[in-house]
């Protein structure tokens, strides 16, 4: 979330930008949904955008919105880190991955059967679903995005974790208080993470070695 319609459109175009450079430079297939991960982010501010440019309401965007932030992220998050992972690290991941699974399928039936409508508020957008036990939805979400990064035992994906894990508090206590949102900054910088991330998976050069001559 931004504090308004330009600031949504100019970090979605930028975070979009940064997601085709990760994918661009990716050298491994698994690595691929992860390395993807900006491309979604970037989306999400750019539909934002359209909400803020309606003035919010119950349409297509808001529901696109949620659709992306929800039950999208639920389970890209944590399945794109088992791919990326060595099978050595797959077993913890385990709880994430079915957490992400359960939370995103209870948040779809709620998108889709439950009216979701944004509401401008000063420099914040809330959006309004009436999702049912929130608490326990909310802890899932974090366990399968938060926890499948600090889990995943790659240095540049905890710090994402760390990151992601920071930055929805700090969000959050400021979209309490209906003062800003700041997610579209915290969103960027996780995808600097990522791109990161992608440089250094790439595979280092073989030395060449010239072969010397044979004395006699």
């Amino acid at each position: 979330m931004c504090w308004s319609a330009t600031a949504d459109l100019v970090a979605g175009a930028g975070i979009t930008c940064v997601g085709v450079a990760c994918v661009a430079r990716v050298h491994r297939t698994g690595d691929l949904p992860l390395a993807a991960l900006p491309l979604p982010l970037g989306v999400h501010q750019l539909v934002e955008a359209r909400v803020w440019q309606v003035g919010g309401g119950t349409g297509p965007a808001t529901v696109a919105w949620a659709v992306i932030a929800l039950p999208l992220l639920a389970v890209w998050v944590p399945a794109a880190v088992l791919c990326a992972v060595p099978r050595d690290a797959t077993a913890r991941l385990s709880i994430p991955v079915a957490s992400g699974v359960a939370t995103a399928g209870v948040l779809a039936y709620a998108i889709a059967t439950r009216p979701v409508r944004a509401e401008i508020r000063g420099h914040t957008v809330g959006y309004v679903i009436g999702l049912p036990h929130a608490g326990v939805l909310i802890a899932g979400y974090l366990l399968a995005t938060v926890g499948a990064l600090l889990l995943s035992g790659d240095r540049w994906l905890v710090a994402l974790g760390v990151l992601a894990g920071v930055g929805a508090l700090v969000c959050w206590a400021l979209w309490r208080l209906e003062f800003v949102s700041t997610w579209c900054a915290f969103a960027a910088a996780c995808s600097v993470v990522v791109f990161g991330w992608v440089v250094g998976r790439r595979p280092r050069s073989r030395s060449t070695v010239r072969p010397t001559p044979d004395t006699v």
